[in-house]
C-alpha cells in the first residue's frame, strides 16, 4: 500500500504557476517509480477553491483534481470556508483521494486557541478509512498544523493523539449494533492508522516528542515511519529547500506516522528533494 502526502501550496510551484495537473502527474510518477503498483491514497494539504487572490490565481482545485483522477474517490475537508465581500465562496483545506474502496469518512476540527495578535487559521484532520487487499481496513489521516504558534501546534498534536486513542478505545468496547438503515449503524473499526501531513514542526520540538510519546504501558500511539527504517539518521528536509521565505534553512516538517499495529508493516519511505512544484517536498510511504 502506497500513501503519498504533499503540502501542495494550492498547487502553486516556485515558478508562480498554479497547476493541479502537474502535481498529479508528479505524484503518480513517484508511485510508479517505487515499483509497487502505484499510489493507492493521495493526501494533499493546502488545496484551494475560489481563492483567486492567491499567487497563481487558483480556480476550483477540487473539481480539477477530480477530473485528473478518474475512477478515484476524492474527499475535501475545508478548514476555512466562507465568503468574501463580493459573495464569492472561498474554501481551503485538505484532500484525500483514494483508488482503494472507501469504508468511512470523518472530519475532526483541531483546537484553535485564542491568541491575541497571533496570525493563525482553523486546522483540521480528514480521516478516510480504506480497504486494502492485504492490510484490511486502514484509517488514513491527513492533517496540517498551525505554523505561527507553538502552543497551538502542541494542542493540535494532543488532539490528534486523542482521536486515535478514541478509535482504539472504540475497538476494545464496540458500540451496540443498530439496523443498517439508521444513523446508529456501527461504523467500521480498525487499529490500523496512518497520520500524515505538514506538521509545521521539526523532530527537535516538544510537540514532536509529545506526538510520538509512549503511553504508561510503554506502547506508543504513533511511530514516525522514517526512524523505524533509518534509526537516528536525520530525515531529509521537506521544506525551505529552495525558497527561504518561511525559514532560514531546510527543515523536515512533513511526516508519515503509523499506528502501533502497522509498525512492522513499514517497508519504504521516499521523498523527492528535487521538485519545485510546491514549497514543500512530497513524502511517499510504502506499507507491506
Amino acid at each position: 500500500m502506497q500513501i503519498l502526502s504533499w503540502n501542495v501550496q494550492w498547487c502553486c510551484g516556485l515558478d508562480g504557476l498554479a497547476d493541479p495537473a502537474r502535481i498529479v502527474r508528479h505524484a503518480l510518477a513517484m508511485g510508479e517509480g517505487a515499483g509497487t503498483g502505484g499510489i493507492d491514497v493521495l493526501c494533499l494539504q493546502e488545496v484551494a477553491v475560489g481563492h483567486g487572490g492567491l499567487a497563481g490565481a487558483p480556480g476550483d482545485q477540487l473539481a480539477q483534481l477530480q477530473a485528473l483522477l478518474p475512477g478515484w474517490q476524492l474527499f475535501f475537508a475545508a478548514t476555512t470556508d466562507g465568503f468574501d465581500a463580493s459573495g464569492q465562496r472561498r474554501s481551503f483545506g485538505n484532500v484525500v483521494a483514494s483508488r482503494l474502496p472507501v469504508a468511512e469518512v470523518a472530519q475532526h476540527r483541531l483546537p484553535w486557541l485564542a491568541e491575541a495578535a497571533v496570525v493563525s487559521m482553523p486546522r483540521g484532520c480528514l480521516v478516510v478509512t480504506v480497504r486494502d487487499p492485504a492490510l484490511g481496513l486502514v484509517r488514513v489521516m491527513c492533517t496540517h498544523l498551525e505554523y505561527h504558534s507553538a502552543s497551538q501546534r502542541m494542542a493540535q498534536v494532543q488532539a490528534l493523539r486523542a482521536v486515535h486513542a478514541e478509535a482504539l478505545a472504540q475497538l476494545q468496547a464496540l458500540p451496540g449494533t443498530a439496523a443498517a438503515a439508521t444513523p446508529f449503524t456501527t461504523p467500521v473499526h480498525t487499529p490500523h492508522a496512518v497520520l500524515c501531513g505538514d506538521f509545521n514542526l521539526h523532530a527537535g520540538e516538544p510537540a514532536y516528542a509529545a506526538l510520538v510519546a509512549a503511553l504508561a504501558d510503554g506502547s506508543a500511539l504513533w511511530h514516525d515511519s522514517w526512524p523505524l527504517l533509518h534509526g537516528s539518521a536525520p530525515q531529509p528536509p521537506t521544506f525551505c529547500l529552495f525558497d527561504r521565505t518561511w525559514g532560514p534553512a531546510p527543515v523536515a516538517c512533513d511526516f508519515a506516522l503509523v499506528s502501533d499495529s502497522l509498525r512492522s508493516h513499514v517497508r519504504a519511505w521516499h521523498s523527492d528533494s528535487a521538485t519545485q512544484l510546491s514549497d514543500h517536498q512530497p513524502v511517499l510511504l510504502t506499507l507491506a
